[in-house]
């Protein structure tokens, strides 16, 4: 008889969430008639934007590596009770960490050993910066958002430093980044796109690597512990202090590897803006879907294609900005922790 009500509250959860998304397409609807636009459209533009060409359709999977691989990263430190807004200076770090090894061996040594080199290299920025993070968060008892987002500014900063600074393009500093690097030190991609083979495979494995360790393994059992109620944890003796800092750790790995391809998949250089705001987006992908990495994929993917096709939108409708996508991203994002909230509030009333 147990299962009977936790079947009710299952059922008034869904019916939460979906009534919520239901109210943020109703809302988004509205707007785009009040600018005069049709719905249909505007829906047709970003379809054709996203996978019109083969082209556009490289930029779409192109994307949704890096977002995939920030977003299965994220996963962990979600899961772990963190809000780690430092990702996007974890992805800048770990294309330093790129760049850097691919200016003192590439030209030293094979491409495919000096690219390789350059992602373990990435992955290591990205998990020093993470544990940086941690480690305020945990020894200096720093909000991770504060001090998350006082890393990204330090590791932007570096970044312009050093492309306008010691790694200038020869005679010139320009905001489009460093000298490009030789075609031997590019990841090759499918046919003419931009998608690398590499990328997808290495944004495929982690989630992959996610979904296990958070749904079959203690590890993942213990974090989401730690991340309901770390006093409680370290009481049963799961100790929140080392998650903690492994979840940064996780996370940081990711990230930087996502910087890595950005470097060597994407721009083939460094720039001021490498991470290009995938990692800040990535956060909208974990909390959609719910902090759970089975519904990752999906989202990152509708993200991925929604940013590439809303480039169309000003081309195809005057009266439409690209800046649309940003705003279908926060309501949806919105809308989903409302209804989150709304199960919530009703189970706790329930109890």
């Amino acid at each position: 008889m147990a299962a009977i009500p936790a079947l009710r509250e299952s059922a008034f959860a869904t019916a939460h969430r979906v009534g919520a998304l239901v109210a943020a397409l109703v809302l988004l609807v509205a707007l785009v008639l009040l600018v005069g636009e049709s719905p249909l459209a505007v829906f047709g533009a970003l379809l054709n934007g996203a996978f019109g060409t083969w082209d556009q359709v490289g930029r779409v999977v192109n994307t949704l590596t890096v977002l995939l691989l920030c977003s299965a990263g994220l996963v962990f430190t979600f899961n772990a009770g963190l809000y780690n807004l430092g990702v996007e200076g974890q992805v800048t770090v770990g294309a330093i960490a790129t760049t850097f090894v691919l200016r003192l061996v590439g030209e030293m040594l094979p491409g495919p050993l000096a690219i390789t080199l350059s992602l373990v290299a990435g992955a290591l920025g990205g998990v020093s910066w993470g544990l940086v993070a941690g480690a305020l968060k945990v020894y200096g008892r720093v909000s991770e958002i504060f001090a998350g987002l006082g890393l990204n500014f330090i590791a932007q900063g570096a970044a312009i430093y050093l492309v306008f600074g010691p790694w200038k393009r020869p005679g010139v500093a320009s905001t489009s980044g460093t000298e490009p690097f030789g075609e031997h030190l590019w990841l090759g991609t499918f046919g003419r796109t931009e998608a690398t083979p590499v990328g997808v495979a290495l944004a495929l494995i982690g989630l992959l690597f996610t979904i296990l360790i958070m749904q079959r393994t203690y590890f993942g059992l213990r974090l989401r512990a730690v991340g309901h109620n770390p006093r409680a944890a370290d009481i049963l003796g799961v100790s929140s202090a080392r998650h903690l800092l492994s979840a940064f750790a996780l996370c940081g790995v990711f990230a930087g590897v996502a910087g890595a391809l950005q470097v060597v998949g994407n721009y083939h250089r460094l720039t001021p803006t490498i991470s290009g705001g995938l990692g800040f987006l990535g956060l909208l992908v974990v909390m959609l879907a719910g902090f759970n990495a089975l519904f990752v994929l999906p989202i990152a993917f509708f993200f991925s294609a929604l940013n590439v096709g809303s480039l169309q939108l000003p081309l195809v409708l005057q009266r439409v900005d690209s800046s649309l996508s940003g705003v279908i991203q926060g309501v949806l994002v919105l809308a989903a922790l409302m209804g989150r909230g709304l199960a919530q509030r009703r189970a706790g009333g329930s109890a």
